[in-house]
């Protein structure tokens, strides 16, 4: 919708001010304003008028219509007072064709539409935003299923055929077709889009695989239990729409100054019409003052005093890394008290990191990062790829290996330097039947605590020579955000699908007022509507498909730019890097748009305190009466003064 109001009032905006070059060239106020004479030939008198009514009839219309549903909601808004100011123009104009002694407001009338046009052009490019987060979810789901057959074999079929009971071969890198049993084979599922969960969850027959989790090493064979609309997916599907469909209509606040203005205007206008006829007795005169007052209670100003700002927000922002998808929800976040983050991937890099080693006797930490680096250093594993990493930050050589082999469930092993070695967790040290020593077993006890992955390295399958305790990673950033948040006095939480250590560990690190562990993707969204029960105004920040219910039933709902495709098409303002601190920053621009909001609708409204008493003739008894064209030049005033002040939001500190 936004997108079609948008393309409209472009084409209408540029077309109107191209009709309008003649009205401005053939009227007589502007001739004798400027101080040159137009062309004149047989019909020239005709230019304003004829110009006029198709800039009206073209330009103008728009507004007639969508002033006809605020009408009907007996809720006057903008629509309403660029309607009646236009209408009332428009009519004035073509009857003092044929009244003597009458002034037309032609030109008037056409750059009020062009000013208006405009306006709204710049408003509804800044708020075009696509609701794609529904179609990005369902891309998740694979379109075809191999299906084992009674022989054995597999055929394709569409994911729309299956059926409760069906067996499915899912290969390697596969998507999982539908809700499932593993009756056969053994893998390791990233779930992290589903559960947030950051590591891949070991797979084995007996275990549950979810609809549109991708499969990593191994093959399975899952039999079918949930398909179509029963699907967990499905159900975060629709946990979104519902989320979509509960956003409340918040009523902008040029729209309330406007339905003031409107009553305003028809209130003076009326005092105006009762006091000129008992001062003069009625004549055109006093219809010239009415009109004078309705034409000028809509002023230009006010039709650009929120776009401007809207639109140089969303470009400000832009330059700081800040995606602006929905208007309200960005002059929402002023007023924020709670920000909840997601752990995974947000306030954590969303991959495991080797946050502490300890050797035995006689080892160096450097010699045991050559060691598990060299056994790691084929596997794509992300413990592996841990474990390499942070042998590269230390500028460790990979040890040579030979005789690799992956030991399913438990680790792996090699040989290096002539000696076996083993590298996995504590499973592969209860088959190996081997005791740690003590300064070990009690790093591991620490580590375990904590609730990091402890991965042992192992020496001719009896001695434990080293281990590595591994970690999602919190990021730096996410300490200084949570600091800077905490100054601004907006509490903090968390929500993970982690384990309650892992969540707890995080949030003690952090100072984080509270946390939601263990938590599913519905939880997610009930606990968002849980602390608005409260009376909160809550953010979320988050980056997975499990996320995508409570950004959208968030009242800012903030998706970092690095997520996946259906995190961002939920979200209402899109963090174009990883960085936490971009909340910060957001907030900081949200509190200095709308206070230049603010200052807009003064200077805009100012204008008509000051102008509709003088309009109304207050003045008239000392001879200061406000003309038309008087009242148009101060009209213009107004606008190029909204105009500079918008613009100087785009020096805002916002560091």
């Amino acid at each position: 919708m936004h997108a079609g109001h948008e393309q409209m009032f472009r084409r209408r905006f540029f077309i109107s001010t191209a009709l309008s070059i003649p009205v401005l060239l053939y009227s007589p106020f502007i001739q004798g304003a400027l101080g040159f004479s137009s062309p004149a030939f047989p019909g020239s008198t005709w230019i304003t008028p004829v110009f006029a009514v198709v800039v009206f009839a073209y330009g103008g219309i728009p507004f007639l219509k969508m002033a006809i549903p605020e009408l009907k909601d007996r809720s006057p808004g903008m629509m309403t007072l660029i309607s009646m100011a236009i209408s009332v123009a428009f009519l004035y104009s073509v009857a003092s064709l044929f009244i003597p002694g009458t002034t037309p407001f032609f030109w008037e009338l056409v750059t009020l539409i062009d000013i208006m046009l405009l306006g709204h052009w710049i408003e509804m490019r800044s708020v075009r935003a696509a609701s794609g987060a529904l179609d990005e979810l369902a891309r998740l789901m694979p379109d075809t299923a191999e299906r084992v057959t009674e022989s054995g074999d597999t055929e394709e079929v569409p994911v729309s055929e299956l059926q409760n009971g069906d067996v499915l071969l899912v290969r390697p890198g596969a998507s999982v077709p539908a809700d499932g049993e593993v009756v056969e084979g053994a893998s390791s599922v990233d779930e992290s889009m589903i559960t947030g969960e950051s590591r891949p969850v070991d797979k084995e027959p007996g275990a549950d695989v979810v609809a549109g989790t991708v499969n990593q090493d191994g093959s399975l064979r899952v039999r079918v239990t949930k398909t179509g609309d029963e699907t967990a997916l499905a159900g975060i599907m629709r946990l979104v729409e519902d989320a979509q469909q509960s956003k409340s209509k918040t009523q902008l606040l040029a729209d309330r100054a406007s339905g003031w203005l409107f009553y305003a205007a028809l209130g003076v206008a009326a005092i105006t019409a009762v006091a000129w006829v008992i001062a003069v007795g009625l004549n055109i005169a006093v219809l010239e003052r009415v009109v004078t007052v309705l034409v000028i209670a809509c002023p230009h100003a006010l039709g650009l005093a929120v776009p401007l700002v809207v639109a140089i927000n969303t470009s400000t922002a832009a330059r700081n890394g800040m995606l602006i998808r929905d208007r309200i929800a960005m002059e929402e976040a002023r007023n924020l008290d709670t920000v909840m983050f997601d752990k995974t991937g947000t306030l954590t890099k969303g991959e495991q990191g080797v946050v502490g080693v300890e050797t035995a006797a006689g080892w160096s930490e450097e010699e045991a990062f050559e060691v598990a680096a060299g056994v790691e250093g084929d596997s794509e594993h992300m413990i592996a790829r841990a474990i390499r990493t942070a042998a590269d930050e230390r500028g460790v050589q990979r040890a040579s290996v030979s005789n690799f082999e992956n030991l399913r469930g438990l680790g792996v092993k090699a040989t290096v330097g002539g000696e076996l070695v083993h590298l996995g967790g504590p499973n592969l040290i209860e088959k190996l039947g081997i005791d740690r020593p003590s300064s070990i077993a009690s790093f591991a006890d620490e580590a375990g605590s904590n609730a990091q992955t402890v991965i042992y390295l192992i020496q001719d399958e009896s001695e434990v020579v080293a281990a590595f305790a591994l970690a999602d990673v919190i990021r730096e950033e996410s300490r200084q955000a949570i600091d800077a948040l905490h100054a601004m006095d907006i509490e903090v939480a968390m929500l993970t699908g982690d384990s309650e250590d892992v969540a707890k560990a995080v949030s003690e690190e952090l100072g984080i007022d509270q946390y939601f562990a263990e938590v599913l993707p519905e939880e997610k969204d009930t606990k968002v509507e849980q602390l608005q029960s409260e009376g909160k105004l809550v953010a979320m920040v988050g980056d997975g498909v499990n996320d995508a219910p409570a950004l959208t039933r968030a009242d800012v709902g903030i998706a970092i730019g690095s997520g996946t495709d259906v995190a961002i098409e939920s979200g209402d303002i899109i963090l174009v890097e990883n960085n936490p601190r971009d909340v910060v920053r957001l907030i900081k621009l949200s509190k200095a748009s709308y206070r230049k909001m603010q200052e807009n609708l003064v200077w805009a409204t100012g204008y008509n305190v000051f102008a509709l008493p003088l309009a109304a003739g207050v003045l008239a008894p000392i001879g200061i009466l406000l003309s038309p064209a008087i009242g148009a030049v101060f009209m213009s005033l107004s606008t190029v003064i909204v105009a500079i002040n918008a613009r100087r939001l785009r020096g805002v500190d916002l560091s």
